[in-house]
């Protein structure tokens, strides 16, 4: 009777895992909360959401690399969604951070772009993330360039993936 109840108990187990630790999805989840969470309260002093941090350091470092940025160049380099991006910019040029321009040579696209004000708390605020991050992921020591390239493997397996469905 006891047999046929483990059985029974193995065959309704959802899970493919004996403990949470040993799920890969589990564990990102995990470090991801905490890393967000902390970023966040790192950047409260600045008065900035990580979202709009996210979207003002890539508009500063794309401009840096030359280009022209769009909210849909945005989009794509950060993995926001349009929608949120569009909403979060709308709040950075409500703080005075950014503003939108004619695109040079699209004319249904805009251009966005620091405004001096922008790019001074931007500055600020990649110095106090970077930090962040340097103590965070201290415990990985020389395997942190392993890990960076294990995500953007999976990165890049997600991007494959998502590419093949539109087509």
């Amino acid at each position: 009777m006891k047999q046929k109840k483990l059985n029974s108990e193995k065959e309704d187990q959802p899970f493919s895992v004996n403990k949470a630790e040993d799920s890969s999805g589990f564990l990102l989840w995990q470090v991801t909360s905490i890393w967000q969470r902390e970023i966040r309260n790192s950047l409260e002093p600045l008065e900035l959401t990580h979202s709009q941090f996210v979207l003002l350091a890539s508009i500063f470092w794309l401009t840096l690399q030359g280009k022209e940025v769009t909210q849909i160049i945005l989009s794509e380099h950060t993995k926001i969604d349009p929608m949120t991006t569009s909403t979060v910019i709308r709040t950075l040029i409500s703080k005075g951070f950014v503003d939108r321009r004619e695109h040079s040579s699209d004319t249904r696209a805009k251009s966005v772009r620091l405004t001096q004000t922008g790019e001074k708390i931007t500055k600020t605020a990649v110095k106090i993330v970077e930090q962040f991050d340097k103590e965070f992921f201290f415990a990985l020591g020389k395997s942190k360039s392993d890990f960076n390239s294990k995500l953007q493997k999976l990165l890049m397996q997600r991007e494959s993936r998502n590419y093949k469905q539109s087509i």
